[in-house]
C-alpha cells in the first residue's frame, strides 16, 4: 500500500496568511507588509510574518486609520467567507471603545477646505503678490 501525505495541519498557521484569512487585510502581500513596518504585535512583541499564531494571541495592529486589538479564538489559512472571517477572532472592549471615539473624533473634526478664508488667487492676484518691477530689468544684482 502507497503512503498518503498527510494533510496540512490547521494548528500551525503563519501571521501574515492569519491576518489575510481573518480578512484584515485584502492581500497576503499587505499583510506581510505591514509586520515588516512594525505596525503589528504578537502579545506586546513586535512580529515577524512567519510567526505561527496559536489560540489566545492577542494581536494588535493597525490598519488605515484604525489601531485594532483581536484576540485569536480560531486558526485558518484559507480566506473564506466574512461571516466566517468573524469567528477567527474576538475584538477587545478597549479596542472597540477606542475605535468608535477616533471615529467621533475624526466626525467633529473641522472639514479642512474650510479653513481657507479665499479660493485659488487670480492672475492679477499673482501679479500683486510679488514684486514684478525690479526684476524685468536687464542689470545685475550686486
Amino acid at each position: 500500500m502507497k503512503p498518503t501525505a498527510a494533510a496540512p495541519s490547521t494548528d500551525k498557521v503563519r501571521l501574515d496568511k492569519w491576518l489575510w484569512a481573518a480578512r484584515f487585510f485584502k492581500t497576503r502581500g499587505l499583510s506581510s507588509e505591514a509586520i515588516d513596518k512594525g505596525h503589528v504585535q504578537c502579545n506586546g512583541a513586535p512580529a515577524k510574518p512567519s510567526r505561527e499564531v496559536r489560540l489566545g494571541d492577542v494581536i494588535e495592529f493597525r490598519a488605515g486609520w484604525d489601531v485594532r486589538t483581536v484576540r485569536v479564538l480560531g486558526i485558518s489559512g484559507v480566506r473564506g467567507s466574512a461571516p466566517q472571517a468573524a469567528l477567527l477572532y474576538e475584538e477587545t472592549p478597549e479596542s472597540l471603545a477606542r475605535r468608535q471615539a477616533a471615529a467621533e473624533q475624526r466626525r467633529l473634526a473641522p472639514e479642512p477646505a474650510l479653513a481657507q478664508t479665499q479660493g485659488r488667487p487670480t492672475k492679477r492676484d499673482r501679479r500683486q503678490l510679488h514684486d514684478w518691477g525690479s526684476r524685468w530689468s536687464a542689470s545685475v544684482d550686486d
